[in-house]
Order: structure tokens, then sequence, then C-alpha cells
């Protein structure tokens, strides 16, 4: 997957291959924003407008737009977990952040990483 950033909030991209459209969405908060466009460029001017037009909508309704989650996570742990999660980790051929992020997604009953 690709990335792009605008003001804090970053945009995961997929291509749709049926529309034949690039098909973006806002990563890192709960709200839903969508956009797409025909072209790269156009696709990047439709992320920033998205990204506007949803704190424009959000002062509009008196609500504060949630702000993206950086992807940092600072766990404590007893040092057995923190053993037993790095031989999962090496077992599995991961880094134990690879191996952790696929825990955390199935604990949060969650497929995918965008």
């Amino acid at each position: 997957m690709n990335y792009l950033t605008y003001k804090g909030y970053t945009a995961v991209m997929e291509y749709d291959a049926e529309d034949r459209l690039l098909v973006g969405r806002l990563s890192g908060i709960k709200d839903r924003v969508i956009f797409h466009g025909e072209s790269v460029a156009e696709f990047e001017r439709n992320f920033h407008e998205s990204v506007d037009g949803y704190i424009e909508s959000c002062a509009h309704f008196g609500k504060d737009p949630e702000k993206p989650v950086s992807g940092r996570l600072m766990l404590r742990v007893p040092p057995h977990v923190h053993c037993a999660a790095l031989a999962a980790a090496k077992a599995s051929g991961q880094s134990l952040n690879q191996w952790a992020a696929v825990a955390l997604l199935n604990a949060a009953g969650q497929t995918t990483t965008a």
C-alpha cells in the first residue's frame, strides 16, 4: 500500500481495477473520510480537499476533528511476557513489532493493518 500525508493525516491508497480509480481513505481515525481520483494528481488534490472539508465540517458541527494516531505504542509487560513474545516473533520469522501488530489486530478482531 502507498501513503500520502497532509496536515498530519495519512491517506491509504488502493487501486480499484474494476472502476479504474485510485481510492483512498484517512487512516488512524475512526471517522470515515473517503475520496478517489483517476490520476495521482487528482487523488492527491481530492485527498487535500477531503482533509480540509473534514476539518471544516467538524468546526461547523462544533466537533473537534479526530487527531490521527501516531502508530507508536509503549507497553510495559512482565519480563516473562516480553521473552515469550520475542520467542514467538522469532519463530514466525517476524520482528517483535511486526508480530505484535498482528497479535494486536487479531485481539481487536481486525484482519488488516490499514
